[in-house]
């Protein structure tokens, strides 16, 4: 059969290179694509956007099964455009991709069906918004409504900086449209963990949670970026604790969005806080993210093609059934960056060491915002490249991760240096250095 993935970035070149591993897979194709997915897949000029020009290629070349990748093909209705069409594809329908195209959306579902989240307020009125915060007494995070890059997340220590975060959102407009209204919330306490489920009519099924890391920089100093690394399975995991995610959060989201006459079929992401209440919904999204796909591919033993057909055929139960296959290695990823991430940065800087790096063991470098130039590989985007790789424990999967960054090198190069540290340095209090790595679930 053939695929198609949309989009371009790490998370799409993690699924081209997974999907290709596939015996059923006859042929992979990636729109628009980047210079890692030429390696995997036939790239194909089609910016993700693009959805008329897209339906056109499926239909014309036979694709049995497309699976999207970003999120703004999914708010702007590429499952609805393909599905009227008979073309089979992952993802929710526009209206069901709601519960993150809109932050005051998702905010006001979770608190119709009692999922639990942080207190909110929403605000279309900047001054309004500002004599809220004054009424605090507490930390808050200011977001933007709409869509915005995984960047219209601003977490507020102070009034002062609250305050600031709505005159950026709304008064500058930084994030455009998407800043028209937002959302001021309780600044929650605790580790972030990143749940995935497969959900198809009332089925769910949860992959393995990741921990991601969002500050530019290290100790979580700097500006919220879209993540600058990831590591999986995480040492927060217990299976008490997943059972009630699963009960407090997924299964009411999906039974509620079935209530609300907009099923859900695709991927739904939980952005999680674990607090010492129990875990809190920070958001969700609708799709797999980024770059929490690089370690879940690596670590994922099950074919994807078949995992991802049951969804798009309302067959999962088979996998409710039997379970996914894991490797029980960890993987850590580290993301390169271009400097001045999330803000302005340049672009069309060459990338040296790729081929050094792609020999080391069990390192998979992703790309993220590459293309190619004059038989070179240049950079194309914030975020660049996500080293990824496998260890025995966490520590040695960091270990190699770091090792495969320090082949490479480009003008500007950016990267945190303490992926995973924290979740280290748990285990290291929870069993013997030599033990480190989280037992197999």
């Amino acid at each position: 059969m053939k695929v198609l993935v949309v989009g371009k970035g790490g998370r799409e070149h993690a699924l081209c290179w997974k999907l290709r591993q596939s015996p059923r897979v006859q042929a992979v194709y990636c729109a628009p694509g980047n210079a890692g997915t030429a390696l995997e897949a036939i790239n194909i000029e089609i910016e993700a956007h693009e959805i008329d020009r897209l339906v056109r290629f499926a239909r014309q070349e036979g694709i049995a099964l497309t699976v999207v990748g970003p999120e703004e093909p999914l708010a702007l209705g590429i499952v609805d455009a393909f599905e009227k069409e008979g073309l089979r594809i992952v993802g929710p329908t526009k209206a069901a991709a709601e519960l993150e195209a809109s932050k005051v959306f998702a905010k006001e579902f979770m608190r119709q069906f009692d999922i639990p989240t942080a207190e909110f307020r929403v605000f279309d009125d900047p001054d309004l918004a500002k004599k809220y915060i004054e009424t605090r007494d507490h930390p808050v995070v200011v977001k933007a409504d709409g869509l915005a890059g995984g960047k219209g997340v601003i977490v507020c220590s102070t009034k002062e900086e609250a305050l600031a975060a709505v005159d950026k959102i709304m008064v500058e407009q930084a994030f455009g449209l998407a800043g028209r209204r937002i959302v001021i919330e309780r600044r929650l306490e605790g580790q972030e963990l990143s749940v995935f489920a497969l959900v198809s009519g009332r089925t769910i099924v949860m992959l393995e949670p990741v921990q991601d890391h969002k500050p530019a920089f290290d100790e979580d100093r700097g500006p919220n970026t879209g993540g600058m690394g990831a590591f999986s399975p995480t040492p927060i995991e217990t299976p008490e604790l997943m059972r009630e995610i699963q009960r407090s959060i997924l299964v009411p989201a999906v039974h509620g969005m079935r209530y609300s006459r907009r099923p859900f079929r695709g991927i739904l992401y939980a952005g999680l806080m674990v607090t010492p209440q129990g875990p809190r919904v920070l958001e969700f999204n609708v799709r797999l993210g980024d770059p929490e796909t690089q370690p879940l591919m690596m670590r994922l033993q099950t074919d994807l093609c078949a995992l991802l057909e049951a969804v798009a055929y309302d067959k999962l139960e088979a996998f409710a059934d039997t379970g996914l296959q894991w490797d029980p290695r960890p993987a850590v990823c580290v993301v390169l960056a271009s400097e001045g991430y999330p803000g302005p940065y340049q672009k069309g800087r060459t990338i040296f060491g790729l081929e050094r790096a792609a020999q080391l063991p069990d390192v998979k470098v992703f790309h993220s915002g590459t293309r190619f130039s004059d038989g070179r590989i240049v950079t194309d985007g914030g975020r660049v490249l996500a080293v990824t790789a496998l260890g025995e424990n966490l520590l040695e999967a960091k270990r190699r991760a770091y090792e495969a960054v320090k082949c490479i090198e480009f003008a500007g190069m950016f990267y945190r240096r303490d992926i995973a540290d924290r979740a280290i340095r748990r285990l290291r209090l929870q069993q013997p250095p030599r033990e480190l790595g989280p037992q197999t679930p």
